[in-house]
């Protein structure tokens, strides 16, 4: 296995993120523990190839190589080394059509078949169904019934054998917009919109209004064109031994599914997307709006519930959903993940992106189906453990500030009206009662510092702690949705020591 620690953009592109970088030191003490945890993954699942990054406020800040390329040359995998990475292509296609979205060239919320003609007249599973949407198909809730593996060997489909699928309609799962169902299908659908839309092949509009200004200028749909020597080649796994997956040509289906690209290359998209959050002002720099970014992690509301692995540390039920070309969940440990796997016949790739912390870990394997989730899961707990995974803070805002102040007058005065408050407050406890309830919050804990800062849960709630002689004070203010400034709650808790 080999490893390099890389802390700066490579020389030639701009990165289009926050500027600011990992200290050399924290990556150099979690490093050895990533390159532990994939290179175990490896040895256990027979993978005869891999690279796996780390990107931190928008550098590749690790990246580590294992195995060969192939098994006849045997040239050792690089970070220059070509994968495909299956439904991780997905992300692309999602983000292409929210572009032309922006452009005014589509609604997310029009039929498919005003983009797609042949879809039109098709027999729809109930008198009462809704028509296809462009927002179904990017959610996975157009009906189709779940895909995988048949999508995969779909890859090579040309386009009039697509147009002929298209006419001749599909058979319905379930009612359009009633459940999720992963659907290969659905994403060559959106990558036919692309192209009726754009007037180019959905390839060449990704890779020449998304990929290029990215300066992923290894990364494609045509596998061909690569370079022979930069290649990893894809294997199964069978009677012990590894057998050669058959490469499949650039075709109708990519949009799916049949990206090719390089550690060195795919970094820079996810420093793209990391750099969405926080919103703030300034200049837009990347090939789509921050805000569109941010549409990325927006669900389709039919969550779902699951255990983590118990691999991961103590037990956590994630919520999740699919939002556009990615998997959002909520994980007890790590808060927001944004992620997406990728299997393919000879391929296997996973994703994470902790957009509120700036961090996200990949991985690509040369072996089917064989994505390295739980490795990549253990990376980023990794991560979190030593540090380098924390949330960014929230500022305060002029305005938070301002009802922090007016609470400590209110507390320091034992009168809440001594604050502006809102009119819900003293019909929800009047003056009186709120006056005794300071009064015995301070006969309880005694003199406070009233110093620590408060906490922002956003830039019109927060919440703080004070240390006093015999406890703590546990309190939280929150500004009613009016321009001048008034308190919806003004709340102060006895909390001991």
């Amino acid at each position: 296995m080999k490893r390099l620690a890389i802390a700066l953009a490579l020389a030639g592109v701009a990165s289009p993120v926050i500027a600011q970088t990992a200290p050399a030191a924290d990556v150099a003490s979690i490093a050895p523990k990533i390159d532990a945890i994939f290179a175990e993954w490896a040895r256990e699942a027979h993978v005869p190839g891999a690279v796996y990054g780390m990107v931190k406020d928008g550098r590749l800040v690790h990246v580590g190589t294992i195995g060969t390329q192939d098994q006849d040359s045997r040239r050792p995998v690089t970070a220059d080394s070509r994968f495909r990475i299956a439904s991780m292509s997905k992300a692309f296609t999602a983000l292409a059509i929210l572009k032309l979205r922006d452009a005014g060239k589509l609604s997310l919320d029009a039929p498919a078949e005003r983009y797609v003609p042949e879809m039109r007249g098709w027999r729809y599973p109930t008198s009462d169904s809704p028509e296809i949407t462009v927002r179904d198909l990017l959610h996975h809730i157009a009906g189709y019934v779940e895909d995988n593996p048949w999508g995969d060997r779909q890859q090579v489909l040309t386009e009039p054998e697509f147009t002929r699928m298209l006419k001749d309609g599909v058979p319905f799962a379930t009612v359009p917009g009633t459940a999720f169902e992963y659907s290969n299908l659905g994403y060559a659908t959106l990558g036919r919109i692309v192209s009726n839309v754009s007037g180019v092949r959905y390839q060449d509009y990704i890779r020449r209004e998304i990929m290029v200004p990215l300066g992923m200028t290894s990364t494609g749909y045509d596998i061909f064109a690569s370079p022979k020597d930069k290649r990893a080649i894809g294997y199964r796994w069978q009677d012990g031994g590894y057998v050669r997956e058959p490469d499949m040509a650039d075709g109708a289906f990519g949009a799916m599914g049949g990206v090719e690209t390089t550690a060195n290359d795919y970094w820079r998209w996810m420093a793209f997307l990391l750099a969405g959050w926080p919103a703030r002002d300034g200049a837009e720099v990347g090939p789509a709006k921050r805000s569109t970014v941010r549409e990325i992690v927006e669900g389709a509301n039919f969550a779902s519930g699951q255990m983590r692995n118990a691999a991961l540390g103590a037990p956590c039920r994630q919520a999740g959903a699919y939002g556009m070309g990615w998997r959002v969940l909520d994980d007890c440990d790590l808060g927001r993940i944004v992620t997406h796997s990728g299997g393919y016949p000879g391929y296997g790739s996973n994703v994470a992106l902790l957009p509120d912390a700036g961090v996200g870990v990949f991985v690509f394997s040369s072996r089917t189906y064989t994505g390295g989730a739980l490795p990549m899961m253990r990376a980023l707990m990794a991560l979190r453990e030593a540090g380098m995974a924390k949330p960014r803070t929230v500022p305060v805002s002029d305005g938070l500030a301002a009802a922090y102040a007016v609470a400590k007058t209110a507390w320091t005065a034992g009168d809440a009206t001594r604050a502006p408050l809102a009119n819900n407050v003293l019909l929800d406890r009047d003056a009186a009662r709120r006056a005794r309830e300071i009064a015995d919050a301070k006969a309880q804990v005694g003199t406070c510092t009233m110093s620590e800062a408060i906490r922002p849960i956003s830039a019109m709630e927060g919440i703080f702690d004070w240390h006093c002689e015999r406890g703590h004070i546990a309190g939280r203010v929150q500004r009613a949705p009016t321009p001048e400034l008034s308190l919806q709650v003004i709340d102060f808790r006895v909390r001991p020591d």
